[in-house]
């Protein structure tokens, strides 16, 4: 029980955000009793996690922090760009969709990198990531606009520095 409870770096990170989550989604600074329940869920959370072994390099990829959150801040840009241009083709009066599959290298070193991708590939709005293999993956875009390759395999690239601990 007791080795459940010690806090590496890992398990501190994941704690934090947890509490981080928590505070976000549930918006209670003041009340004690709700701020209790918060800590209470949190504690039973990071137990079933130690249990479960899910606290591990995966789990808490530490070795993309603090590169994440500018990569993040980027993604999120690019996601509001994309949204612009679904919405500019959904809202026309005749739409002239052509939905294409193609594939992009996927020059990511690692499993965690490469999820990273296609995660951040199938967010942008308009494209979806099927196929993850070791050097490809294999996108469905709604449109000839939306299947640019030279700006996927950017989005690749970044997130290929993620790793490397490039800027």
């Amino acid at each position: 029980m007791l080795k459940v409870l010690k806090l590496s770096g890992r398990r501190l990170i994941f704690l934090i955000a947890l509490i981080g989550l928590w505070f976000l989604l549930s918006g209670y600074f003041t009340k004690a009793t709700l701020v209790a329940f918060g800590a209470l869920s949190i504690g039973v959370t990071m137990w079933f996690a130690a249990r479960a072994g899910t606290v591990d390099r995966e789990g808490v990829p530490t070795s993309v922090f603090p590169r994440i959150f500018s990569y993040m801040t980027w993604l999120f840009l690019e996601i509001g760009k994309a949204n612009v241009v679904v919405a500019r083709e959904v809202l026309k009066p005749k739409m002239n969709l052509a939905p294409k599959l193609f594939r992009v290298p996927a020059t990511q070193p690692s499993d965690l990198t490469r999820t990273i991708f296609a995660n951040s590939v199938t967010l942008t709005p308009g494209t979806v990531s099927g196929d993850v293999g070791d050097d490809t993956v294999l996108i469905h875009a709604l449109d000839e606009s939306l299947a640019d390759v030279e700006a996927l395999a950017d989005m690749g690239a970044r997130v290929t520095k993620l790793e490397e601990g490039k800027s």
